[in-house]
């Protein structure tokens, strides 16, 4: 009868069993806590909702007898008026906390499964794959515009590069949405820029191999060849403002594309500017040329208009919501350089 090896297997199988034992009592336990977690998630929800809205319905009978008030009243009032302010910003961190429902996005795209994150450090951590996850897009797209301008002039390639565009704006859309529902301070037009970029790669992926086609393509690969420049420019900005972020430890707020720059921000902000101000104008320029091409005699499809007018619309969002941000930090920043000078003087 030939050797085998089966007494030592049984030997490693039974020098294993207390550690099999030690994990399943370790898994029910774990079991336990998390049931456990999940309740205290619930309650705590629950608080949180009743807290607010009794301080919501509190602060509103407090407006409303504002008037009636004698001058002690008034300052009692404004006393609870700023213990409500400090609880409700403790709701908030509280609330910040806790698992909450999808928006309609989330839910149509991912159904009803969870995305918050509930602890900062994994939010950051998101918000830092999702600038890698942008970095690593613009190269690749880059890479395409530049091979499609300079070497590739086949509209299959070109269909390839436009598929690419639109899976890209796609999954931006869904992790702006993750974000946003995690507390990500991104400003509505951001949003809507990007279900209108979608909309308009999607258009440049079905528009035919036609004379209209064929006038605006190199424009348009031009165009995305230096938008990737300017992407990857931002990334390299994002990525400061976040390492500066996580150093100071403020990391509470996330901050996305030109909203929400600190003091220390306006060096690297500078620098941007110029090149997000071109790419404005190269939209306003793409919409005023396929404008031109929608009255041309052989141009025949409905993509050359609509075009035109999307990129007409990014044109104007852009540049109405950067400059009003600028405008807005520029203000509060002499305000503050106004009350330093004051506070100095005094």
């Amino acid at each position: 009868m030939a050797d085998t090896n089966l007494p030592t297997f049984a030997e490693e199988l039974d020098d294993l069993a207390k550690e099999y034992n030690d994990m399943r009592e370790l898994h029910k336990k774990y079991k336990e806590k998390l049931e456990e977690v999940r309740t205290m998630q619930r309650k705590c929800t629950a608080m949180v909702g009743h807290q607010k809205k009794k301080y919501k319905q509190i602060a509103e009978d407090l407006q409303r007898e504002g008037s009636k008030l004698s001058g002690e009243e008034k300052a009692k009032s404004n006393e609870l008026k700023k213990l409500i302010d400090e609880r409700k910003k403790t709701c908030g961190e509280v609330y910040d906390t806790l698992p909450r429902s999808n928006s309609f996005l989330l839910n149509t795209i991912m159904g009803p499964i969870s995305v918050s994150i509930l602890n900062k450090t994994d939010r950051f951590a998101y918000k830092e794959e999702y600038e890698r996850f942008k970095l690593y897009l613009s190269i690749i797209m880059l890479v395409g515009a530049t091979i499609n301008t300079l070497f590739i002039k086949n509209r299959i390639c070109d269909a390839c590069y436009h598929f690419l565009l639109v899976w890209y704006y796609c999954t931006l859309v869904v992790r702006e949405s993750i974000l946003r529902h995690n507390g990500s301070r991104i400003k509505g037009w951001w949003v809507v820029h990007h279900y209108l970029s979608v909309l308009l790669t999607a258009i440049l992926l079905i528009w035919p191999d036609s004379v209209s086609y064929r006038m605006f393509r190199n424009q348009f690969m031009i165009f995305s060849l230096y938008l990737s420049v300017v992407q990857l420019i931002q990334y390299y900005y994002q990525s400061g403002c976040l390492y500066r972020l996580r150093a100071l430890g403020e990391k509470s707020d996330m901050y996305i594309t030109v909203e929400g720059f600190q003091n220390w921000m306006w060096r690297g902000l500078t620098f941007l500017l110029p090149f997000l101000f071109v790419a404005y104008t190269w939209q306003f320029y793409n919409a005023y040329t396929l404008y031109h091409l929608s009255k041309h005699p052989d141009c025949n499809e409905w993509m050359v208009p609509v075009s035109s007018a999307i990129f007409l619309s990014l044109f104007l969002g852009n540049s109405i919501t950067t400059s009003g941000v600028i405008v807005n930090k520029f203000r509060a920043k002499q305000q503050r350089s106004s009350a330093s000078v004051k506070n100095k003087g005094s």
